[in-house]
């Protein structure tokens, strides 16, 4: 059983807050198109309403948040957990990039591949994070899951435009 103390409580908001940060600047972009070029599009039948993104992800960042955290204090430890760390950062510059691609650029066949590309990472910051944490991986199967289903509705978007 591994000890909980101050330091990884410190270690779980310095992720939630690194996570919800990234979280936010996306929001930024995405805010901006939603109404105009976001509406416009044609979407799938599955397309869920625009109201329920915002708390899907804030919840899911607090949970990555938690995941990366967890890594981050027991990792230290751990000979595979900078390998681990490394692939969370990548998943979370292709999160960011996503939301730059889709709505700022407003290309949803770039955002496709940088959508596989994210999920790819995660899959991988998974495994890695198992090694590590296997409670810390299990909190980001939610975050693979809305991906996979964010990828389905990007390639639908891309399909319909």
């Amino acid at each position: 059983m591994k000890k909980i103390t101050a330091s990884y409580f410190i270690s779980i908001l310095g992720g939630v807050t690194l996570s919800l940060a990234v979280g936010f600047l996306s929001s930024i972009v995405t805010q901006q198109a939603i109404p105009n070029w976001y509406a416009a599009l044609v979407k799938p039948f599955f397309s869920p309403p625009n109201w329920l993104f915002a708390p899907v992800w804030t919840l899911l960042y607090i949970l990555m948040g938690w995941a990366v955290g967890s890594v981050w204090h027991y990792g230290k430890r751990h000979r595979w957990g900078k390998t681990a760390l490394y692939h969370f950062g990548a998943q979370l510059i292709f999160n960011g990039l996503w939301s730059l691609v889709f709505f700022g650029l407003k290309n949803p066949l770039l955002g496709l591949l940088v959508i596989i590309t994210l999920l790819i990472l995660i899959e991988r910051t998974i495994y890695w994070f198992r090694l590590v944490d296997k409670k810390a991986a299990y909190l980001l199967y939610p975050y693979f899951l809305w991906v996979c289903f964010a990828t389905l509705l990007n390639g639908a978007i891309w399909y319909l435009n």
